[in-house]
């Protein structure tokens, strides 16, 4: 494991990240290039971003002010790709009136926290900080500062030894992860100025990305206590890994069975596992541009406008708020869901986010079930990520409008276009949008409606072929073989380790069946519902 990225740790803000890198901090690799790539180096390193389809041009000839212009206006506030969401109705009607979300649809089959899962995923896979936006860079010149690996580092960081600020040591015990208390339940440690002291500083970015850290934390805990009472004399250090490991395995589980099929079909899951990757096939893992930059961005248009965050933290009461509201900034108990606070109200219930079953609801006199659902996959973005606070930008610099920065990013990496890479991957014509379903990108010049930005074309393809329920050929294809390349290309994961393993911890049932979902995991970490008295 890499342990020279991961001093973010105690209590570092994104910002003191970002300057302690410093000018130059970052040594740039020696470059190759394939036979007839006179355009662009093409290196595949565990730490450097690389890319999927070096063979492809990008999607525009040049990158000119008008090109970036085009990026702006397509991803501003009002524009096409905002859900124009009524937010003067406020957080709980957004929440529970079906009228609201005509045009910004609910997902039948999703649920809230799918999102946020998610979100922790492409955190624990990925994190760049030293491209600009909208500025052409080489992917081979970025460092990825995260491992390329589905392996819970943003949460381990190096480990005792290199992040012990993470961690709480008792003599003759395994180290557990430090976690917070102040609210009404858990919190992520925190500074006294509320700085989280964590290993990826930007699970802290929502209350509910921040909740589902904490409950990692406290699942390594139990795992540890779990560990220690079946083998008193393990060593300290024995009961640590193997307690790490369990960990990273049951999360790798959640992540193969339960959530890459809800992104992408479990038709396309078991087709990968029968028939193999065909596009994400390295010797090595890396990160490639055009999932990190594009097609796993997909989750932003699943983000709600406002959720509940608990059924009676507001004195007795549901706390709900808006994702982001510029209302909350400069407030210690902010009126929205931003993280970087604490207060008691703002812990997560988790009966709303995953299903519990029927017997949690809305509450005693209530009867509604207390689940929530995200949004659909399409083109339709919550008009909250249009206005995000500067705390949530890793650099801290506009534009803070997220689809802005989406598209800006395309030009960074020099990105194929999606129609590029449906013909790359050799999908027939009937899967292949036309610049007919791309209409609207008319109006922005650069024939974007024919050669399309990828993150659009991947929104655009999944609400077209599959009605916004997952992802479509040429995004369900990324996203797939990626994030099952990084599972069985890390020689510590258990694909690799012992790919006929099934869970061994308890479910929510306290019996060992060798399934494991995300509810169970909860209730091992000691954080459901029902373990609350809530």
């Amino acid at each position: 494991m890499r342990t020279e990225h991961h001093q973010q740790s105690g209590g570092i803000s994104r910002r003191q990240f970002l300057g302690a890198l410093g000018p130059g901090a970052v040594a740039l690799g020696t470059s190759s290039v394939l036979p007839g790539q006179a355009q662009q180096r093409f290196v595949l390193s565990a730490d450097r971003f690389g890319r999927l389809f070096p063979q492809l041009p990008a999607f525009f000839d040049q990158a000119t002010e008008s090109l970036r212009g085009a990026m702006r206006e397509m991803g501003q506030e009002g524009g096409i790709l905002d859900a124009k969401d009524a937010l003067d109705q406020g957080p709980i009607l957004l929440l529970t009136n079906p009228a609201l979300s005509v045009h910004n649809p609910n997902h039948p089959k999703h649920t809230a926290g799918t999102t946020f899962m998610g979100q922790f995923m492409d955190h624990d896979m990925t994190f760049d900080l030293t491209s600009r936006l909208g500025v052409p860079t080489p992917p081979e010149d970025a460092v990825n500062t995260r491992t390329p690996a589905l392996d819970l580092d943003s949460v381990y960081g190096g480990g005792p030894d290199a992040d012990p600020d993470l961690y709480t040591f008792e003599r003759g015990h395994a180290p557990t992860f430090k976690i917070g208390f102040g609210g009404l339940f858990e919190d992520l440690p925190r500074t006294s100025n509320n700085t989280a002291i964590i290993a990826d500083p930007r699970n802290d970015e929502n209350l509910m990305l921040a909740g589902l850290h904490a409950a990692f934390l406290l699942f390594h805990n139990q795992a540890v206590a779990y560990l220690e009472e079946r083998d008193p004399r393990a060593s300290p250090d024995e009961v640590f890994r193997a307690a790490r490991r369990l960990t990273r395995w049951h999360y790798q589980w959640l992540i193969l069975h339960e959530f890459l099929p809800l992104f992408i079909g479990q038709a396309r899951v078991d087709d990968l596992l029968s028939q193999g990757r065909q596009v994400y096939r390295p010797r090595e893992a890396f990160m490639p541009v055009e999932f990190q930059g594009a097609a796993y961005r997909f989750g932003h248009t699943l983000v709600r406008p406002s959720y509940r965050a608990n059924l009676a933290g507001d004195q007795g009461a549901p706390f709900f708020g808006m994702i982001f509201d510029p209302a909350g900034q400069g407030r210690a108990d902010p009126v929205d869901l931003r993280g970087g606070a604490r207060a008691p109200r703002r812990f997560i219930g988790w009966q709303t986010f995953f299903d519990f079953g029927p017997t949690f609801t809305d509450g005693p006199d209530n009867p509604h079930p207390a689940i929530r659902t995200n949004k659909k996959v399409d083109t339709h973005i919550s008009t909250p990520l249009f206005h995000l606070p500067l705390a949530a930008i890793a650099s801290g610099d506009p534009p803070i409008s997220l689809p802005q920065r989406n598209l800006l990013r395309h030009i960074t990496w020099s990105l194929p276009s999606g129609q590029h890479i449906a013909r790359a991957m050799q999908l027939p014509a009937s899967q292949v949008l036309s610049s007919r379903d791309l209409s609207e990108l008319r109006p922005f010049g650069h024939r974007l409606d024919e050669s399309t930005p990828l993150w659009y074309y991947v929104l655009k393809e999944a609400q077209v072929m599959e009605d916004g329920l997952g992802l479509g050929p040429v995004g369900g294809g990324i996203v797939g073989e990626v994030i099952l390349g990084l599972l069985q290309l890390d020689p510590r994961a258990y694909l690799a380790v012992a790919p006929r393993w099934r869970p061994t911890l308890p479910t929510r049932s306290g019996r060992v069946t060798g399934d494991f979902t995300m509810i169970d995991f909860l209730t091992f970490a000691g954080v459901a519902p029902d373990q609350r008295g809530q």
